[in-house]
């Protein structure tokens, strides 16, 4: 692979000095930063949260997308974005965050300008709602996809971040508590931007809206410049672009351990094809109110909140493997649940165990990749993961939708099966990577 260009090395402080450390130095120097990097990075994930709550793609671009047009495409890209656009760039950009020796200065230069920078844009899209429909809309989706896409570029270089600032029994509880308060922030902004598109005329509404999301995601930028990055003294083998492509293959040949995890991530991924269904489901089945859908994201939320803080704990303590075989376990639930539905009020518990399955995936999913990782390669092995889940999270969207349009409980039922075999797969095959003693390697390297 070509050396990096100089004005791109300047950007990323290549040649910049900086301290290193190895071995008993290295872990010392994460442990002693660790409460100061627990409490920025937290800082960070609320701010972001809270951000993006007033950009949700599964509710406030939707209703701004149907303001301006009638069709169902845009919202439709805007829900393929919101599956993919952040998964599937990852193992594009793998290769050269393995090259680069600081992960924070892409997170920091190049993330400003690939996810914070372009939600600026539907600043500018709604102030020309009304005067320009038809250039907002093309704004408001080219703005989405930069910012999902441009945010997936740069996720090997976070994940990256987080392996080196968090020792492996401490991952969980950051996932879980940074997630738990989060959502917090995620919920009061939510009940923020009710308020504001309540209380202001179209299209004044959403650029206030709009603003404050873009200026509190560009503002949780601030506690990310302020995190102690520890930087090992010994990079990864340089290697071509062939050889890394060659390395990809390899470990997708060798199937092993890793192979098994990676099967039961894409078998629960595609076991996600009804949960966008669940709320058409209780609507079209029972004719629930607009309150009691309100009472569902609320259950939902509660599962979440409680599934990262218990699942978070349990991780540190027992393993990211059980993390996920509880996930896909309460996905089965709620699924048998949904598809039997006797009433409205069963929909309660199915959305709490959806948010626990979430929580179980969002706090483990991750962390338990980059375990799987040798040191130094945690980009490229999240890279692999999360391009693929990226690609199944797009099929199981579509799948999904032709299910539901024929039979809901079918629907369901699939869901079931496949969260299952997530479930047998990971309870019988996967070994969790912490378990297993050095003397027996199950990855091949790269």
């Amino acid at each position: 692979m070509p050396p990096l260009h100089p004005l791109l090395r300047r950007v990323l402080e290549v040649d910049r000095p900086y301290p290193t450390f190895e071995g008993e130095a290295l872990e010392g120097e994460v442990r002693r930063n660790y409460r100061w990097n627990l409490a920025v990075s937290v800082g960070e994930v609320g701010f972001f949260f809270f951000g993006m709550s007033f950009i949700a793609s599964t509710t406030i671009l939707p209703l701004f997308i149907s303001k301006l047009t009638s069709s169902t495409l845009a919202v439709g890209l805007v829900a393929l974005l919101a599956q993919g656009g952040w998964y599937l760039p990852q193992l594009f950009t793998a290769h050269a965050t393995e090259r680069v020796p600081r992960m924070l200065p892409i997170m920091v230069k190049i993330g400003f300008f690939a996810e914070r920078l372009p939600l600026w844009v539907l600043v500018i899209a709604a102030s020309l709602a009304v005067r320009a429909p038809a250039v907002a809309l093309i704004l408001t989706v080219a703005s989405y996809a930069w910012h999902t896409l441009g945010g997936g570029a740069i996720a090997p270089a976070w994940q990256q971040l987080v392996a080196r600032c968090f020792p492996v029994d401490r991952r969980g509880f950051f996932m879980g508590f940074g997630s738990f308060v989060g959502t917090g922030f995620g919920a009061l902004g939510a009940a923020a931007s009710i308020a504001l598109l309540a209380a202001l005329p179209y299209p004044k509404s959403f650029v206030v809206i709009f603003a404050i999301g873009a200026l509190s995601v560009l503002l949780s930028l601030g506690f990310m410049t302020r995190v102690r990055e520890p930087v090992p003294a010994s990079l990864p083998p340089s290697q071509s672009s062939r050889e890394y492509w060659s390395g990809i293959r390899k470990i997708l040949r060798a199937g092993g351990n890793f192979g098994w995890y990676l099967a039961g991530r894409v078998t629960m991924a595609l076991g996600a094809l009804g949960v966008g269904f669940v709320t058409l489901s209780a609507i079209r089945t029972w004719g629930v109110s607009d309150a009691m859908v309100g009472g569902y994201t609320g259950a939902m939320l509660l599962g979440e909140a409680a599934g990262m803080l218990v699942f978070g704990a349990l991780a540190d303590r027992r393993g990211h493997k059980l993390s996920l075989v509880l996930a896909a376990l309460s996905y089965v639930v709620a699924y048998a649940l949904t598809a039997w539905s006797p009433s409205p009020g069963v929909y309660i518990p199915v959305f709490v165990l959806i948010g626990l399955g979430l929580g179980g995936q969002i706090t483990s999913g991750i962390m338990l990749t980059l375990e799987f990782a040798p040191p130094g390669r945690q980009p490229t092995y999240a890279g692999l993961v999360n391009t693929i889940l990226g690609v199944v999270g797009v099929t199981a969207s579509l799948i999904g939708a032709w299910l539901a349009a024929r039979d809901f409980s079918l629907l369901f039922l699939v869901g079931a099966c496949l969260n299952l075999l997530a479930f047998l797969v990971y309870v019988f095959r996967v070994r969790d990577p912490r378990h297993i003693t050095a003397a027996a390697p199950e990855r091949p390297p790269l």
